[in-house]
């Protein structure tokens, strides 16, 4: 969603559609930087394919996937290799949680896919104490800077899809291949109950329609 002519934005999701890539993906590296450098376990929320699972294994001991989709858990399973600490579980994300706490939590692109404020005190309940949560979502563009940022992540988009795929027509990645909706909550909604729920909570708006929070466990 952004201020571009609809011609200009229906050509655009033409050329997204045949370069793709993965926007929460562009995330993960940050994600691991506001880890710390080791710790015991970790979670991820709509873990999807693993990907970030995966990533998370070089800093946990253990980590554990859970995603409401049999079909990518699946497909999950399948390509993580046997000697990787990760295992992962067919679960609703609030309430399949293992009944453990964990030393870090992530979720990415899923928080809109649950009611916001129970998603977040569920989260809380099962953070141990000193961990860290890190949530990447995704609002509803309803202010004029996140039109701007939409219509500067637009062309960004292309081009960076172009770059990664060489130029190449190409499938949809594995990480891509999860049920997808739109997000109902706008940013401003998001800050104000995520802070309520999670005191000193740090949200950001990101590029490629994407806002992170950040939070310790004191």
């Amino acid at each position: 969603m952004t201020t571009l002519p609809h011609r200009v934005l229906r050509a655009l999701d033409e050329f997204n559609a045949a370069h793709p890539w993965d926007h929460n993906a562009h995330y993960h590296r940050w994600i691991l930087r506001q880890l710390p450098r080791r710790c015991d376990s970790a979670l991820d929320v709509g873990c999807g394919s693993g990907d970030l699972a995966r990533l998370l294994a070089v800093r946990a001991g253990t980590v554990h996937g859970i995603d409401a989709d049999p079909e990518i858990i699946a497909r999950a399973q399948e390509v993580t290799p046997q000697a990787t600490p990760v295992t992962f579980t067919t679960a609703d994300a609030l309430t399949g949680i293992p009944a453990d706490s964990y030393d870090v939590i992530t979720c990415v692109a899923t928080i809109h896919h649950l009611p916001f404020a129970d998603a977040l005190t569920a989260f809380r309940r099962h953070l141990a104490p000193g961990g860290t949560l890190v949530v990447l979502g995704l609002s509803r563009p309803t202010t004029p800077g996140d039109h701007l940022l939409g219509t500067v992540a637009s062309p960004v988009n292309a081009a960076t899809g172009w770059l990664r795929n060489r130029g190449r027509t190409a499938p949809r990645p594995l990480s891509m291949t999860a049920t997808t909706r739109p997000a109902d909550m706008a940013f401003p909604g998001i800050v104000r109950e995520a802070r309520t729920i999670l005191p000193g909570a740090r949200l950001r708006r990101r590029l490629f329609w994407r806002y992170t929070l950040v939070w310790h466990h004191r």
